[in-house]
């Protein structure tokens, strides 16, 4: 990649700054530039004896741990993916060309087998600083990008840090057959054990979806489109109690042949911007702007809300809250948050 350092040095400075926090050590300023500060509601929340991903009921077996975030490739040539319906959170984020990759997040559950696993944007690191100190897993990253993950407040599982937890599966093409296991990523890092604080607040058992600002669910459709397009469409299943992907036109099926269907779909309009990086095709690399506020929809229990998100600072959680202000609670369960560029999201 040809590299123009000045459009990401604002991102390096913020993360430096979150890195550098505790541990008896002055905490940095972030110069990173911001918007007026937005509104914002209550802090994401769960019970207590639910896992923060998921809102489900935490196993007492299961191991105390931080989240994972693993880096998988959506181009076509990388479908199926292997342990996209294992994750707790799936975020669906735009990268060159028209293309998506997904943060997959794993705390709740393993996968035997995860990938193809890709490498990392300037996206992932301002994501992850909601998630505290998660690990993350890639396939390597361009000079710059290299520098912000070493900077960001992560434990690098990356293959080019733990080369010997990773294989190339055969019958795939290069790069789309890097795989790896979620146990011996965790396994990589024994002594982060610090759970992940909540990304969303949940409905408790039996609580309706408020009855002011919903409706019944049609099929939404998200759309990233340069070079190529990508199209990803939601469709409630009564029989499942879930939202059935397709992407450009076809179920969207894991490696072992499962569609994908979580229980919440939450879309998260936001822009992107020009990092000053080109890939090895000339395309521009972009980044989502997560900092600030704007519209949301959210899928869940057969529903659609229309809400608003904000997340006024790098270190602090989006919030997803109804007009009123009150926040939007999902149904406890998987959730895909999908990172839509402004003017790309339409009910069919």
């Amino acid at each position: 990649m040809r590299c123009r350092r000045a459009a990401v040095a604002a991102v390096a400075l913020s993360l430096l700054g979150a890195a550098c926090g505790g541990g008896g050590k002055k905490e940095a300023a972030s110069s990173t530039t911001q918007p007026p500060t937005p509104s914002t509601g209550p802090a994401p929340a769960v019970d207590a004896n639910a896992d923060p991903l998921t809102g489900l009921p935490r196993d007492p077996a299961a191991p105390v741990r931080a989240a994972l975030i693993v880096k998988i490739d959506n181009a076509p040539k990388a479908r199926p993916q292997a342990g996209i319906n294992d994750a707790d959170i799936v975020v669906e984020e735009g990268v060159e060309g028209g293309v998506t990759r997904f943060a997959t997040l794993f705390h709740s559950k393993d996968a035997a087998s995860v990938g193809p696993v890709r490498s990392a944007r300037s996206t992932d690191l301002l994501f992850a600083q909601q998630l505290g100190r998660p690990l993350f897993s890639y396939s390597g990253a361009n000079a710059v990008f290299a520098d912000l993950v070493h900077k960001a407040p992560l434990v690098d599982v990356g293959v080019g840090r733990f080369p010997a937890i990773y294989q190339r599966q055969a019958g795939r093409p290069s790069p789309y057959n890097l795989f790896s296991d979620t146990k011996a990523m965790f396994a990589s890092a024994p002594d982060d054990k610090t759970p992940p604080p909540p990304l969303f607040s949940y409905r408790a058992p039996g609580e309706a979806p408020p009855a002011t600002g919903s409706e019944p669910a049609p099929r939404v459709q998200a759309v990233w489109k340069l070079n190529i397009t990508t199209t990803v469409v939601y469709a409630w299943d009564e029989a499942s109690q879930t939202f059935k992907r397709t992407t450009d036109g076809a179920p969207h099926l894991d490696a072992g042949g499962a569609q994908v269907a979580p229980q919440n779909v939450v879309f998260e309009v936001v822009g992107y911007h020009n990092t000053g990086l080109v890939d090895r095709s000339g395309a521009a690399v972009p980044e989502a702007e997560l900092i600030g506020e704007g519209e949301a929809w959210v899928m869940t229990a057969g529903k659609l809300i229309k809400g608003h998100w904000s997340r006024p600072a790098d270190a602090q959680s989006t919030t997803y809250t109804l007009p009123s202000g009150e926040p939007i609670k999902l149904t406890p369960g998987r959730t895909w948050l999908e990172l839509v560029p402004r003017g790309n999201l339409s009910a069919l």
